[in-house]
């Protein structure tokens, strides 16, 4: 029979009490038994007491079985009580009533004694793991809002030494006498600071597009100029490897003072572009070309082509968040916050990959006037 914490209760309503004997004889060893009358005294009684489930008799006086069925149901606090009917009607019509008015089974008097008890031990146990269930995804809901929590503090709270940070090396920057190294060293460390800050702020944004509580605010952005200050930024890696990068305006070589013009956040596309050309970079083999094709069409299509291949373990989730395989100190967030910024900017981004032909990753953004 069914355990748990408490021994489970069970009310059996029958307007006749020999019936009533008959189930309780029936199912005393192993459970609390509670007894009603009538209808309303079935009421009075779950108000009161704690019921795990309920036999109900449907031909009753004043109020029959399905009465009492539609009133538990339409209670927030009674309708997950599992009520199984017990009737002498052998009738199609009421049993189909029965079941859309919430019962879970129906028992047909003269009852059968294990059958009685093989009915109310599973629907108890079906009960019993619902409310495992719904306290486990309580649980789980109460620790996923800590953790919320906790990260919007620590974002709030990396931002004031951070400034500081920034703050003072720009100072020491201005009134220390240094040689050409160390003001390179002095930059570094306060160009680093606003990376982080950077980091921490889209971090908050990107809480912000998961909650759908993002206000997005477009402008016309040239990609194009943002893209080729991408790839200035990682020029040593791209030379540590021998990587050489080609850069395709709708089909041709880009030529001086050309423009791409997209509606979209400055910030968020910058994170987007910037995260694939790094992963694309941690991809390729030494010495091979990384391709950006960008084409101005119905929308603004920017590809970015890699001669590596995306581990097949991780290619039907690749945009999923903490996707990540063999990537040390990987997070698996960069492609997540990709399709993030991509998605929250009326955007899409897609995966091509495979052994012979490396990888394709096209980002789709609105396309805007010069």
């Amino acid at each position: 029979m069914v355990e748990a914490t408490r021994r489970a209760t069970i009310l059996i309503v029958d307007d006749i009490p020999g019936n009533i004997k008959i189930l309780s004889e029936i199912l005393k060893q192993e459970y609390r038994i509670l007894m009603a009358t009538s209808g309303q005294d079935a009421l009075t009684r779950v108000e009161s007491s704690e019921v795990d489930l309920i036999l109900l008799d449907i031909i009753m006086p004043q109020m029959d079985g399905f009465q009492v069925c539609e009133r538990l149901k339409s209670s927030e606090k009674h309708r997950t009580i599992p009520i199984i009917f017990v009737t002498a009607r052998d009738d199609e019509r009421d049993e189909a009533r029965g079941l859309q008015l919430g019962a879970v089974d129906f028992l047909t008097k003269p009852v059968n004694a294990p059958v009685v008890r093989a009915r109310v031990n599973t629907h108890l146990v079906l009960k019993f793991a619902q409310e495992t269930l719904l306290k486990q995804n309580q649980d789980l809901r109460e620790m996923a809002q800590l953790r919320e929590d906790v990260d919007q503090i620590i974002r709030h709270d990396l931002i004031s030494p951070l400034n500081a940070i920034i703050g003072f090396s720009d100072i020491l920057q201005d009134v220390l006498e240094m040689d050409d190294e160390q003001k390179k060293m002095c930059r570094a460390v306060i160009d680093s600071g606003y990376k982080l800050l950077d980091m921490i702020n889209l971090s908050q944004q990107m809480y912000k597009m998961e909650k759908g509580k993002y206000r997005l605010k477009p402008l016309a952005i040239d990609l194009l100029s943002m893209v080729e200050k991408i790839i200035n930024t990682h020029g040593i890696q791209l030379q540590k490897k021998g990587l050489d990068v080609q850069l395709f305006l709708n089909g041709q070589r880009v030529e001086p003072q050309k423009k791409f013009m997209v509606f979209g956040e400055e910030l968020l596309c910058y994170s987007l572009l910037n995260n694939l050309f790094k992963n694309a970079i941690e991809a390729s083999p030494e010495g091979e070309v990384i391709s950006l094709f960008l084409v101005q069409a119905d929308l603004a299509e920017i590809s970015l082509h890699n001669v590596g291949s995306v581990p097949t373990a991780i290619r039907e989730t690749f945009f999923d968040k903490f996707s990540t395989s063999g990537k040390p100190g990987g997070t698996g967030l960069g492609t997540y916050s990709a399709q993030l910024m991509a998605e929250t900017q009326q955007g899409s981004i897609h995966l091509q990959t495979s052994d012979e032909e490396g990888t394709l990753i096209t980002v789709r953004l609105q396309p805007a006037s010069e």
